[in-house]
């Protein structure tokens, strides 16, 4: 899969000011009384999107991960994780079943280690000397007691490299974001693209792997992959105005 998630220093020329400025000007200025202040910046206002608070667990250690065993979590990086059939310890990387999408829930089954093939890639997760991979359930799936493996980290080097912050969510997100209503999770649930959507909602829906118009994030067209289905939506004020299927 391609790889569909970008300061300026000013000087002061107050001092270059008031040297041309005239003995009298600076008289009168210091005699007048000053004007009431005023507030000149307003702070930035935020979006609910922007208040939402995501868990972090920053894990460390096999032991970090092996805590997830019993737990639900779901998915954030929609689009981009293939995941395999797994049995004893061992996940399938030559047959992938599909790839994981965004707010699906997984039941972390397992936590284990495994050298990935070599001379060629099977995950976004980079080999090193072998793979972290978790083994899980899917619930909502048509076989919710089948289990599959995704790839999460790697030892490399003699230290472990864990990506579950940046890959799952640890509290259900239709909790999280549960101010864009049934009626847009329902969409969502189902991947669907529909006008009237944010950025943020065609990505949980469609994946993050993307091709933007511009960096005018909310007022560009956006290419998602959408697992090899390709979408484009226009947006404008951050709200979808035009879906279009894109011919593979």
């Amino acid at each position: 899969m391609e790889n569909g998630k970008k300061i300026a220093l000013a000087v002061s020329a107050a001092f270059v000011i008031a040297i041309g400025i005239r003995v009298g000007l600076i008289y009168k200025a210091n005699h007048e009384e000053l004007p009431a202040a005023t507030e000149t910046s307003a702070k930035p206002k935020l979006s609910d999107d922007d208040t939402v608070f995501l868990r972090k667990q920053h894990p460390d250690s096999l032991k970090d991960e092996r805590d997830l065993i019993g737990k639900t979590i779901w998915v954030s990086a929609g689009g981009q994780m293939d995941y395999y059939h797994y049995t004893s310890h061992h996940a399938d990387y030559a047959h992938p079943v599909a790839t994981l999408a965004g707010a699906e829930p997984l039941v972390v089954k397992d936590v284990f280690e495994q050298v990935p093939p070599k001379g060629r890639a099977v995950s976004r997760i980079s080999a090193g000397e072998r793979h972290v991979l978790l083994a899980f359930t899917m619930p909502k799936s048509s076989d919710p007691n089948a289990l599959y493996a995704v790839p999460i980290g790697n030892y490399d080097n003699g230290a472990y490299t864990f990506l579950t912050d940046e890959i799952f969510f640890y509290d259900d997100p239709h909790v999280l974001y549960k101010h864009w209503g049934p009626e847009m999770w329902a969409h969502i649930d189902k991947h669907e693209a529909v006008v009237g959507m944010s950025e943020n909602q065609a990505m949980m829906s469609l994946g993050q792997v993307i091709n933007p118009s511009s960096d005018s994030t909310g007022n560009r067209s956006v290419t998602y992959d959408n697992n090899g289905h390709p979408i484009k939506i226009d947006f404008e004020d951050n709200k979808a105005v035009k879906v279009t299927p894109v011919p593979s």
